[in-house]
């Protein structure tokens, strides 16, 4: 909102300081500067405060507040003194403000770098995570306007305040003085500062979907008076999924006299129900849409689900439509799903919840599914529900406009029925946000994604998010980094979960083979070794096999130590008229059963042609089961998820309150480094728990589709192994590098007004830069004309190497334009003159002479930032074959010892490396080490927004990097790192 304060314009409305916020009970509000227009608001709001709170802010009575009072807490230089408010409904239920004191505590202005903060939040409303939200607001705040430190005075009655403080992470002092605590913190955020903020924020975001999957009741608006249409037919698949709580009909059309609709209670408004209403499905045209969220928010509904089309898919204006749809329901504290969505499913036994258009609820299950398509969601449902796979929960977000992929992964992370998680994503908002999540999620439970829209740069219509800049094949390469199952087509997304959901993850690659079809046996054996995976001899056990045979072969291949997955080849018996046998699929999946759950704990899949009844009856076991309960560790929490490699790391959060319980109070270490203190202790326990058996059997009509799904499964347990023991940044960057040097160049490089689209720095610029970081560049010498050619070779010393580095012919060996070992004067200006005879004037060339390098694999190196992923470290062979070929890898920075040695493993040509044919193997410590520096130096200094090192020649012994180009920017925001908040598309 804009205000109409007697400001300057250099203090102008600082409206980048508002925010919509997620509480800790799953509701949202708006945090805002407080402006001169809220003085009728901060007096309702003061009067609304109990006497005991008020006294707790001032240490004295203090009923009412003076013109004096208002005046001041309404006013604001939005520098020296600021105040934030937290509203919801447009009405004040906390406030925040400093000011800026000088060392003797009296008001003062910069350079000083201390204030003073005080909180008051509405009775109400304590409890609800209101305090902790404005302190990370108001430390932002006050960082960005030179302040380092607050200083707050506290009753030591005031236990809520102290521990508002004190878990916040914050590095702070204590002390007892004139009968109050005198309280300092630093602001400057600390890992355990991060570590809370997000540690609340998972618990709030999961808490808010779950109270969107698990209402107490719920309201269909637009509920259509005949049989057919959006509403109604919602209303119908409510009630047929036997919805355990209360359903309402809701339309203005309907007839004064109308009590009730499909046995359910019928209202023209909700204003008319009686009762709490949690969620509202709302199924009504565009234009009505707003009237029906004002009606919802005023009667204190927790969440929408807009199926309602006319959006941002529509164009600008619909864009717009759908912004103000947001902010209107975020202003009552509501999350959305949708708009344009297909609806929610959830299948707990004290829920049954199907608020969607699936004509059929799905059975119960323990994979979770997300998806940004409802024909998609459809197809995902359809392709589930023939293959007996069941659901824990389904949430189809449409335009997601609010409600995303990141928040499911929230919820996913705690919630206690679900195994897996499956995800169609066509855009990502938050990229940064969702590769943090998924690598925490990945570490207790699957996490398979498809990504749609991969190649058009562009987000599909109905998404209003930022697009990212970097090609697909980096994105996939980060969600790998981060454990997810990045998969092409949703058929590969349903061949993987079912096999996770419903199998024990493999120990190793090792896979054994066995069938009644040879070729089959074959083919299956082939995709193996092309998935990488490492199959053993398939075994024949001929077209003659009883189930009785498949039974005990399978049984023997279990309990062979040296395999540590199997598959089964089925083809339908022949039998003795000469006719194939369809009909004993459940014969055979009864044997196939009873091996599996007799044997060691390793996954199995069954590969069939037209065995019918065999894919159903395999899918049977435990399609509807009852959640599998976990084993407890020692320290009191659930262990891993059944097949778990050993060593992962279970969760650390509890799961999600339920309707009408209370909610966990914050604690500080709920993520992070306390989460680090119990590895060992869990990760042992966990160990010593005894394996669990297989559940269903996943049958696929291909070979190359189980195989696929086995070969994701052992990645992804070979992933769960090594993240268990993360790797680490190597002390000796501290001891090598100048943080300080290297941050003095790059200010005195930008200068005081920077350009915003960056800088190229020249090649002793980006020497001098690398070199703080001990990235040792070869210095080049120009050569426009032979005779500098030669007098820079005697400067440098001979051999000498002649390149030329005009744009079009830099790095391109190929075209003539690099000379090498030029061992005298005479050669070299033979050299010179070929050169600028055969591709031009030497001012086009703009050649240069450089020192010869030892002899060893030519690569490249490379960092850059992308506005919406973060910064990305690349490794590739330089050349030609490489860049068409792609052959490039990708991690996201910080990398750790372990990233940089993964990163030049994974290339294809990574054997070059290695003494492949023969030839010497190459430095590749030093390779790594290289690697490492280049990602302290962009993750120190986010100024530096690109960084090429091509070509750096590895030898048998150390490695050169003869060319840098390196490009400084003002550092884009990192919305990662600030306080929580929802984003605004």
């Amino acid at each position: 909102m804009e205000p109409t304060p007697e400001l300057s314009p250099h203090h102008a409305y600082p409206d980048h300081w508002e925010a919509d916020v997620v509480l800790r009970d799953g509701g949202t509000a708006r945090i805002r500067p407080i402006t001169t227009d809220d003085a009728e608001r901060l007096v309702s709001f003061y009067e609304q405060v109990s006497d005991e709170s008020k006294y707790y802010r001032f240490f004295a009575p203090y009923p009412r507040l003076s013109d004096r009072d208002v005046h001041r807490f309404t006013h604001h230089d939005y520098v020296d003194r600021v105040g934030l408010a937290v509203t919801i409904g447009g009405e004040f239920i906390g406030t925040v403000r400093f000011d800026r004191i000088n060392e003797q505590g009296r008001p003062a202005s910069a350079p000083a770098d201390e204030a003073e903060v005080a909180f008051l939040v509405q009775d109400a409303h304590q409890g609800r995570g209101v305090a902790s939200a404005l302190l990370e607001h108001i430390a932002a705040v006050a960082r960005e306007r030179g302040i380092r430190r607050f200083a707050a005075e506290v009753l030591p009655a005031n236990n809520k305040m102290i521990k508002v403080f004190r878990d916040a992470g914050y590095t702070q002092q204590r002390s007892f003085e004139d009968g109050s605590v005198h309280l300092t913190l630093d602001l400057e955020p600390t890992e355990k500062s991060l570590a809370v903020q997000r540690g609340r924020e998972q618990r709030a975001e999961a808490r808010s979907v779950q109270r969107l999957l698990a209402p107490g009741s719920v309201a269909v608006i637009g509920t259509g008076r005949t049989p057919g249409g959006v509403g109604r037919t919602v209303l119908r698949n409510l009630l047929a999924a036997g919805f355990t709580g209360r359903t309402y009909a809701v339309n203005r059309a309907f007839d004064e006299g109308l009590a009730t609709l499909d046995g359910v209670p019928a209202h023209r408004s909700l204003g008319e129900i009686d009762e709490q209403v949690d969620l509202a499905v709302i199924a009504v045209p565009a234009h009505r849409v707003p009237e029906a969220v004002a009606d919802c928010g005023e009667h204190g509904v927790q969440g929408l689900v807009v199926l309602s089309a006319g959006y941002a898919e529509r164009g600008s204006a619909g864009r717009e439509l759908q912004r103000e749809l947001v902010r209107q329901a975020r202003s009552y504290g509501m999350r959305i799903i949708g708009p344009n969505a297909f609806g929610i499913i959830n299948t707990a036994e004290s829920v049954r919840l199907n608020a969607s258009l699936a004509p059929e609820s799905p059975a119960r299950g323990r994979i979770g599914l997300f998806t940004q398509s409802g024909a998609i969601g459809i197809a995902l449902l359809s392709g589930l529900h023939r293959r007996g796979a069941g659901l824990s929960s389904f949430i189809s977000a449409g335009n997601r406009a609010d409600v995303s992929g990141n928040d499911f992964l929230q919820y996913s992370f705690e919630d206690p029925d679900t195994d897996v998680a499956l995800l169609y994503l066509e855009s990502l908002g938050n990229p940064r946000k969702f590769t943090r999540l998924a690598r925490r999620t990945a570490a207790v439970k699957p996490v398979v994604v498809v990504k749609g829209a991969r190649h058009s740069g562009t987000n599909p219509p109905g998404h209003a998010v930022p697009v990212s800049r970097i090609p697909d094949a980096t994105v996939s390469a980060l969600m790998r980094q981060a454990g997810v199952i990045r998969v092409d087509t949703v058929t590969e997304m349903v061949d993987a979960g079912l096999l996770l959901a419903g199998q024990p993850l493999p120990a190793g690659p090792r896979v054994a083979i066995l069938g009644n079809s040879e070729s089959l046996g074959l083919l299956t054996y082939d995709a193996c070794l092309a998935e990488g995976l490492r199959p053993r001899p398939p075994r024949d056990l001929t077209t003659a096999a009883s189930p009785q045979d498949f039974r005990d072969a399978l049984a023997e291949a279990l309990a062979d130590g040296t395999c540590d997955a199997v598959i089964v080849t089925a083809i339908p018996w022949v039998g003795e008229n000469g006719e194939a046998e369809t009909g004993d699929g459940e014969v055979l999946a009864a044997a196939l059963r009873g091996a599996a759950a007799g044997g060691p704990a390793k996954p199995v899949a069954v590969v069939h042609v037209e065995i019918g009844g065999l894919a159903e009856a395999l899918a049977a076991a435990s399609s509807t089961a009852a959640p599998r309960t976990r084993p407890t560790t020692l320290a009191g929490r659930p262990a891993a998820a059944p097949g778990a490699p050993t060593g992962a790391a279970p969760p650390t959060a509890t799961a999600p309150t339920g309707p009408g319980t209370e909610a966990p109070a914050e604690t500080a270490g709920a993520a992070g480094t306390a989460e680090t203190a119990e590895t060992a202790e869990t990760a042992a326990t966990e160990a010593a728990d005894p394996p669990a058996r297989p559940g269903r059997i996943p049958a696929y009509p291909a070979a190359e589709r189980a195989v696929r799904a086995m070969a994701e499964a052992v990645k992804y347990a070979q992933w769960r192994r090594q993240a268990a023991t993360p790797g680490k940044v190597p002390e000796f960057l501290d001891e090598t590098t100048d943080e300080p040097g290297a941050a003095a160049l790059i200010d005195t490089l930008l200068g005081t007004a920077p350009d915003p689209r960056g800088r190229p720095l020249t090649h002793d610029e980006a020497r001098e830069l690398l070199g703080r970081y001990g990235i040792p560049v070869r210095p080049t010498l120009p050569a426009p004309d032979p005779e500098a050619a030669v007098a820079a070779a005697a400067r440098l010393g001979y051999p000498v190497a002649l390149k030329t580095t005009a744009p079009h012919l830099r790095h391109r060996a190929d075209l003539g334009g690099v000379r090498l070992d030029l061992t005298d004067e005479d050669a070299l200006r033979r050299a010179y003159a070929e050169v600028t005879e055969l591709l031009g004037k030497p001012a086009e060339l703009l050649p240069v002479v450089q020192s010869m390098a030892p002899r060893g694999v030519d690569t490249v190196v490379r960092a850059s930032i992308d506005a919406a992923a973060g910064a990305v470290l690349s490794f590739g062979l330089a050349g030609a074959p490489s860049e068409l070929l792609g052959d490039t890898a990708h991690r996201l920075v910080p990398a750790t010892d372990r990233d940089a040695a993964e990163l030049i493993r994974s290339i294809k040509a990574a054997p070059v490396l290695f003494g492949w044919r023969g030839s010497a193997p190459v430095d590749t410590p030093a390779l790594e080490e290289l690697l490492l520096r280049l990602s302290r130096l962009v993750d120190d200094h986010p100024e530096v927004v690109s960084v090429a090192l091509e070509p750096v020649v590895v030898a048998p012994q150390g490695l050169t990097v003869l060319g840098a180009t390196v490009r400084l920017a003002p550092p884009p925001p990192r919305g990662d790192l600030g306080p929580r908040r929802l984003p605004n598309y």
